[in-house]
């Protein structure tokens, strides 16, 4: 009976063979029937279409030939539909569904072709027997090979996955630039899963004030920051060109996706004239920061719950990291706009040197440091030149320099000596390390501090914890600015950091030619990571001794020798000519510790002034040169000298070895002394004492006349 009825199915298969694509077709309608369409293109319909006639055709050479199901290979449309459907989502149950209903509906077509052939009840019988176990071995072998195919394209599709979200953990935020990490964005997805991408940033996020995205309008206004299509060039695609300004109306897709801070997923004709696209609100710390989307045209297959899923991920991770650079952006907008506030504006009027500054904040991402330069006019015609560094970076580095700034100049205006200045602010900066209680490292800074006098041209410094300056002299005496110069480091002691307490600050003098170049600078200038320190010092050099020029051009091209791009580390620099006052602007006088001296005194400030054309000072200058010898020569101890200098304003200074500084006090009726210093300050559009080594000078200045 088995040899009967092998020979009676390969009968009835040989018999079936002619109307194959007829019976495939029957099975086609019987599976959408009773199964729901899975919105397949043309392309996947078609391969089906001929998957479905390759298993009748498959089937029916297992009928005719007698081949072994153990041996069968479904045929290459069924594995390649499997694929297709792995690729658009559609879940393996429903192709295995399919799957079944086409076989079974092949059996059922066959049953029921047999009583055609014989009518021989045990015949048709067996036959169907074998039939059923036939087909069900074809089931479950061609079932295998299609769950292989499927799987294997899930896993690809699950690897490619993992693979762009490591590569967009890697690419997305390399800077703290909100366009860029926005770019880097657009550049990522558009390599291997979308056609288009643009990015749409929130108009108030962009111009905020700092602590959070301000709520959406209605309509929302937004910039598109970013786009970019397949092509790598500008999508002609997208109706908004980069740069722009713009809203979508009120109800629209991305409008409502902004407004609810979903995502979308759409297909046809809710995604203009792409077949697919996703919405996707960029979302960070609770506030929308934008929108962006991903669209894909009729050659990739649409956009699918898990391409959805993904999506997020890289949305969520790109959100957070244009939030942070949108937060850097703000800070360091914000330090950068105080520091330059707290940086003097413009030069200060002096005479005692002709100076020029820059100031360059890194780029890193560290933020704006705490780089400070300051030029203070000093009394007798002295000016005071420094530069400091407070250790950190941001906001805090950024008011601590303002505070340290402002307490220079405090003590600058009592005269200290550079070492006394610097010890004084090291108490400064430490009980601001007291009164902060920081618990991020010690508050710290350098400084460096000179005073320049064109009269006697001495220059005194003291370091705290700071880099050395440079200084070039003329090889001429007075050659003037173009001058060759010969540079060099100061040799001179660096004291310890300012904030460690307890250690001693020294002030070394040096003096200096007329026209030379002496150049104050942070070390962002010479310390760079790529840079040997030691070379760099040899071009700083190099670079202030030849043929200098005008203090301007110097800093710009020491700039241009030691800095590639922006620098690494904030950058102050301070480059001052020294002059020499005339001594004709200068005039001295030593007097005896004798009462009768003061009318020597006055007589000297008469013929003085009147040599110097300034004969409607006299009477008011004379007045203050008598009281301040007087109080010298009463209360002071010699040597006591007089010395007139003309410069923008007029000073007179009286010098005495005695260290006590006298001081303003209330005179009452009857008393005979103690308004000599109040008819001074009557007087004087300024006055003051400055110590020294040797004693002190009361000092007092006049404006000169027009």
């Amino acid at each position: 009976m088995g040899t009967d009825v092998d020979a009676f199915l390969r009968r009835v298969a040989q018999e079936l063979r002619p109307r194959t694509n007829q019976s495939a077709d029957v099975l086609l309608r019987r599976i959408r029937s009773e199964l729901p369409d899975p919105s397949l293109d043309e392309d996947i319909a078609a391969l089906v279409s001929e998957e479905t006639t390759g298993h009748v055709a498959a089937f029916l050479d297992v009928l005719e030939h007698g081949i072994d199901t153990t041996e069968f290979t479904a045929p290459p449309q069924a594995a390649e539909v499997a694929r297709r459907y792995a690729r658009i989502g559609v879940p393996i149950t429903t192709l295995l569904r399919a799957y079944r209903l086409g076989h079974l509906g092949l059996l059922h077509m066959m049953q029921a072709e047999i009583p055609r052939f014989t009518d021989d009840p045990e015949l048709i019988n067996t036959a169907a027997m074998r039939l059923m176990e036939a087909g069900f071995a074809y089931v479950d072998r061609g079932s295998a090979h299609v769950v292989a195919a499927y799987q294997e394209e899930r896993d690809r599709r699950l690897q490619h996955r993992l693979l762009l979200t490591n590569e967009a953990s890697l690419r997305i935020g390399s800077t703290l630039d909100v366009g860029r990490t926005a770019q880097e964005l657009t550049d990522v997805c558009t390599e291997d899963f979308a056609a288009l991408v643009t990015v749409d940033l929130l108009d108030s996020v962009l111009d905020d004030e700092g602590e959070g995205a301000q709520t959406p309008t209605d309509p929302p206004l937004l910039r598109r920051v970013a786009q970019r299509s397949v092509s790598g060039e500008s999508p002609v695609e997208s109706p908004v060109a980069e740069g722009r300004t713009h809203t979508y109306p009120t109800g629209s897709e991305p409008a409502r996706a902004l407004a609810t801070g979903r995502a979308g997923l759409l297909h046809a004709a809710q995604a203009s004239h792409f077949p697919s696209a996703l919405l996707l609100p960029l979302l960070a710390r609770g506030d929308t920061l934008g929108l962006v989307q991903f669209f894909r045209d009729e050659s990739a297959p649409p956009f699918d719950e898990d391409d959805l899923l993904l999506a997020q991920e890289i949305a969520a991770r790109a959100a957070v990291s244009i939030d942070n650079a949108r937060r850097y952006t703000h800070e360091r907008s914000t330090a950068l706009t105080l520091q330059r506030s707290l940086l003097p504006p413009h030069a200060v009027e002096q005479s005692a040197v002709v100076a020029a500054a820059r100031y360059l904040p890194s780029g890193s991402r560290a933020g704006v440091g705490g780089d400070w330069y300051d030029v203070i006019p000093l009394s007798g015609a002295r000016v005071a030149l420094v530069v400091g560094d407070v250790v950190g970076r941001g906001l805090h580095a950024a008011a601590t320099m303002g505070r340290l700034r402002t307490a220079v100049r405090a003590f600058a205006d009592i005269d200290l000596m550079p070492d006394e200045l610097l010890t004084h602010l090291d108490d400064v900066v430490i009980r601001l390390q007291r009164e902060e209680a920081r618990e991020d490292g010690e508050l710290s800074a350098t400084c460096l501090y000179a005073v320049y006098d064109p009269v006697s041209r001495l220059c005194s410094l003291a370091s705290a914890g700071h880099v050395v300056p440079a200084l070039a002299t003329p090889a001429v005496p007075g050659g003037g600015d173009r001058a060759p110069q010969s540079a060099r480091f100061l040799d001179m002691p660096i004291g310890p950091p300012l904030g460690l307490g307890g250690l001693p600050f020294e002030t070394a003098q040096f003096e200096l030619p007329a026209g030379s170049l002496l150049a104050l600078y942070t070390d962002g200038l010479i310390q760079r990571r790529a840079q040997d320190v030691d070379a760099a010092r040899t071009t700083l050099c190099d670079v202030l001794g030849r043929a200098p020029g005008a203090p301007k051009e110097v800093c710009d091209r020491l700039l241009a020798a030691l800095l590639a791009g922006r620098p690494a580390d904030d950058v102050a620099l301070l480059v001052a000519h020294t002059l020499a006052l005339d001594p004709g602007r200068v005039a001295t006088l030593d007097l005896p510790s004798d009462p009768a001296a003061v009318s020597g005194a006055r007589r000297f400030t008469s013929e003085t002034l009147s040599a110097w054309g300034l004969e409607d000072l006299a009477f008011g200058t004379e007045l203050m040169v008598s009281e301040l010898v007087t109080n010298a020569i009463r209360y002071g101890k010699p040597p006591i000298r007089l010395r007139l200098i003309r410069q923008s304003s007029l000073t007179c200074e009286v010098f005495d070895a005695n260290a006590t500084a006298p001081h303003l006090r209330r005179a009452r009726t009857f008393d005979e002394g103690g308004r000599g210093l109040l008819l001074v300050a009557q007087l004087a559009e300024r006055w003051g004492t400055r110590h020294g080594r040797e004693g002190k000078v009361i000092w007092a200045e006049q404006a000169l006349p027009r």
